[in-house]
């Protein structure tokens, strides 16, 4: 994948600021908020066609789900990566519905080889609708199952090895579950298929009663960045994307968490 830097995911609140970054080359897009038909939001064409790379990340296929994947979600995902001409599409391990009960959250799949055989069997259905390839994306999660038969390592790589996928690591994520589970995050960094890593989510969160939230809508907190900094040490990814998803903070804010995660990489300041 081409080396795009440092980007920030595309919102409407934002899509000003977006926008008038000089230097950006890579942005992202929550795939079920861009219509298959009709005009794109006006934003999403101009960065386009000045030849920012716009990536759909999907939050609604359940590729962690019991049940297969909606083809009618495929398609629109695949839909989607077409109109914008992306050079990729990604989606989450997680499941958000099951039968036909919708939960509204990403919830975390069973480390367990049952969950394996369902995550690969649903990968594969949308890999074979989707004209670009798929990176798949580790949740931030406040538990795990009783049945976990794998480690996270483990279990993230046999799904990456048997589908050929991608990963969209969220060291966020991996952040909030270290915090959370009492243990070392740079463990997870050291045993993963970091060659395998297309692009980084990066996001702040907050914490409530001794539990730490991965917010999206906080400032990015120095350990994150210093995380950002022990990944690209290790094996430095095409693409750290900035997630803000409310909250907005102002101009100068948002540009100095810009500048904080290009430094931390090592990438050029795109502000």
């Amino acid at each position: 994948m081409t080396a795009y830097g440092v980007g920030i995911g595309w919102r409407p609140e934002i899509a000003g600021f977006v926008a008038e970054l000089p230097g950006l080359r890579f942005t992202e897009v929550v795939a079920e908020s861009v219509p298959a038909h009709g005009d794109l939001p006006v934003g999403l064409t101009e960065l386009r066609d000045r030849g920012t790379a716009v990536v759909p990340h999907g939050v609604k296929l359940s590729l962690g789900g019991a049940e297969p994947v909606e083809p009618a979600r495929v398609a629109h995902l695949a839909t989607v990566a077409e109109r914008l001409g992306a050079p990729l599409a990604s989606e989450h391990i997680a499941f958000v519905r099951a039968a036909g009960v919708e939960a509204g959250h990403l919830l975390p799949v069973p480390r367990s080889r049952e969950a394996v055989d369902a995550v690969v069997a649903n990968v594969k259905r949308t890999q074979g609708e989707l004209g670009v390839p798929l990176a798949l994306e580790p949740i931030a999660a406040l538990f795990d199952w009783p049945d976990d038969e794998l480690d996270e390592a483990a279990f993230l790589t046999e799904i990456l090895e048997r589908t050929g996928a991608l990963l969209l690591l969220d060291v966020a994520n991996v952040y909030a579950n270290a915090r959370n589970r009492g243990t070392d995050p740079e463990a997870l960094l050291d045993a993963l298929p970091l060659e395998r890593v297309a692009y980084v989510h990066v996001a702040g969160g907050a914490e409530h009663d001794g539990i730490y939230h991965d917010t999206h809508a906080d400032a990015v907190p120095q350990p994150v960045l210093d995380l950002v900094a022990a990944l690209c040490a290790r094996h430095r990814p095409p693409a750290l994307l900035l997630e803000r998803d409310g909250a907005y903070p102002s101009t100068p804010a948002l540009r100095a968490e810009l500048d904080a995660i290009a430094a931390a990489s090592g990438y050029p300041a795109v502000t």
